[in-house]
This record gives structure tokens, sequence and C-alpha cells, in this order.
């Protein structure tokens, strides 16, 4: 079985999907996919599904639910294939579980090379880092779960999603301008900087990239955007992170130099406190 939730929903086995059309047994193979080998309790499903106020008949509608899934497992296995539906789509005490390896499911496939990229990047190995980070991000086809839609477990699963996702940029960017190649990141973050216009981590990455490029002007032109959004839409300045990195770019601080500073830390934290 291969299944992969960063991006639209799909499910096959042996070539042939098992993803069903209606909306609520995609929400429990959704959340089941994402927790290969552990149960997941009945109250949880049904809350995914029908939030807190559950009909009387939630409990006989979800077991029909699981049977129409193991139907849709079942052909796609075949007849001969040992074990059969129920032993893959399997019933526990209290709740369902699907049992499949973790490495079937492309967000472990993720999670494990984000760790791999956080692991070469510790250890300053920052061409492994960014190729483990970039391929990480390569399994992502589009917004996790974009066609599935989400009760409220799974809105915390894709919100978490998101969230590494993005997370795993900056790290990967972060190598990435370790390595020099602040020219080459430019354009990437003029666009993340634009879809996330609050974000401080992906302007200051912006004004590093700019600086290094020899364009100072640009960098300090993007912190000022960055300090009017913020006052005017949060009534807040920029963190004083963001605000020393400013002011390094005035006094022109050696520790911008690519080459310079502490080798397991970003070119951001140089100014953390």
């Amino acid at each position: 079985m291969k299944i992969q939730v960063l991006g639209p929903l799909s499910a096959e086995v042996n070539g042939g999907s098992i993803v069903p059309t209606a909306g609520k047994p995609r929400q429990i193979l959704s959340l089941l996919a994402l927790y290969p080998g552990r149960v997941m309790p009945v109250p949880m499903l049904m809350e995914e599904i029908w939030g807190t106020e559950p009909p009387q008949s939630a409990l006989t509608t979800l077991q029909t639910y699981i049977l129409q899934l193991r139907r849709r497992l079942g052909t796609a296995m075949g007849p001969d294939a040992p074990g059969g539906a129920k032993e893959v789509l399997a019933t526990r005490h209290g709740g369902y579980l699907l049992q499949i390896p973790p490495e079937s499911v492309d967000v472990h496939e993720y999670e494990r090379m984000v760790t791999e990229g956080r692991s070469a990047f510790e250890a300053g190995d920052d061409e492994t880092s960014a190729d483990r980070f970039r391929k990480a991000l390569e399994l992502w086809r589009g917004p996790a779960l974009v066609d599935v839609r989400v009760g409220p477990i799974l809105a915390i699963e894709v919100m978490r999603l998101e969230e590494s996702r993005l997370g795993t940029v900056e790290r990967r960017i972060d190598a990435d301008l370790r390595l020099g190649r602040h020219s080459e990141l430019i354009a990437e973050l003029t666009e993340l900087t634009a879809r996330y216009p609050q974000h401080e981590g992906l302007h200051s990455q912006a004004m590093v990239a700019l600086y290094r490029s020899g364009r100072q002007a640009s960098a300090l032109a993007v912190y000022r955007k960055l300090r009017i959004r913020l006052i005017e839409e949060l009534g807040v300045e920029p963190s004083p992170q963001v605000q020393r990195l400013h002011e390094a770019m005035l006094s022109v601080d050696p520790q911008l130099d690519v080459v310079a500073g502490a080798r397991r830390t970003s070119t951001f934290d140089l100014y953390a406190a």
C-alpha cells in the first residue's frame, strides 16, 4: 500500500486506488493513514466526522464507513491476498488501525528526511542538509489533504504539517545561505515574503540574501516594509533579533559574511539575544 497525504489524498494497493468518493470515509482513511500501526479510538474518529455532537446512529454509521473502506481495500488486494482487508484495516478494542509500515505513507518519509537534514545541519554538513530538506519538500504535491473535508482532529494535523513544511523551507534556505547560494535564493524569498508578509524569519533571510548579493539598499528596504507592516497591522516593532540584524547591516558587520559566524547556527540566530 502507498498513501500520500502531502497534497491531494491518494491511496493505492497494487496500483489501484482505494480512496472513497464520499467525504466522511475519506476523513477516516486520512486520519488512520497519519498514524499507521496506531489504534485510532472510536470517539476520536466520531469527533473528526461529527464534532462534539454525534448523532445517535454514529457508531453504526462509523462501522458502515469502515466496511466500505474494507471493501475497496479487499477489491484492490484481490482474492488471493494473505490476511485480507480485515487484517490491514483492523478492529481493535475501542478503535481501528491501519496495519501498514510507516514508510508506506509519504508523511513519514518526509519526516525521516527532515530529521536527517536537521542532523546534517547541526553537524555543519550543509550540502547534505540542503539536499535532505529539498528532497523532503519535493514530496509535497500541494497543501496537505487539500481535497479532504477536515474536521477538528484533521484540521490540527493539517496545520501541524503546514507549519512543518514552512519550517523545513526556512531550514533549507539557512543551509543554502551557509553554502553561499544567496543570489539564487532572492527570487524564492521575494515570493515567500509576499506570501507571508509578517514572517520575520523569512524577511531576515531575504535581507541576508540581498545584502550578500551586494544589494544593501534593497535589504534595508525589506526591513522598512516589514517594520511598517508590523506597526500598522499588529501595533508592534520587529523583534530585537531582527532589529539587531538591521543594525548589523547598517554597520557592515563582518559576521554577515557567508564564511563568518558559528557554523552550527543560522545567520538569523547570530543576532539572537
